[in-house]
């Protein structure tokens, strides 16, 4: 996925993030919320960092042509936070 693309689809996937957040189905996803804002994040950081990770779990989808990769969605999201460059 190129910068561009995936910039122009920040909004969509954080849409995808809170519909993440309201679901028990995906309660893995507001854990790891929790987790990064007591790591120090704000919300809205902590967010887009979960929206990235859901960003790249979807474009190895689309790449392998396979389904959703649940596991490994859930596997990016415990490697966040991102490390960010000073």
């Amino acid at each position: 996925m190129e910068e561009s693309e995936s910039s122009e689809l920040v909004p969509d996937l954080l849409d995808a993030v809170e519909q993440q957040l309201g679901s028990k189905q995906t309660a893995y996803v507001n854990q790891a919320l929790k987790r990064l804002i007591k790591a120090g994040l704000e919300e809205d950081e902590a967010k887009h960092q979960i929206a990235f990770c859901l960003g790249k779990t979807m474009d190895r989808m689309v790449k392998s042509g396979r389904g959703f990769d649940e596991r490994h969605y859930q596997e990016r999201l415990g490697e966040l936070p991102l490390k960010t460059e000073e």
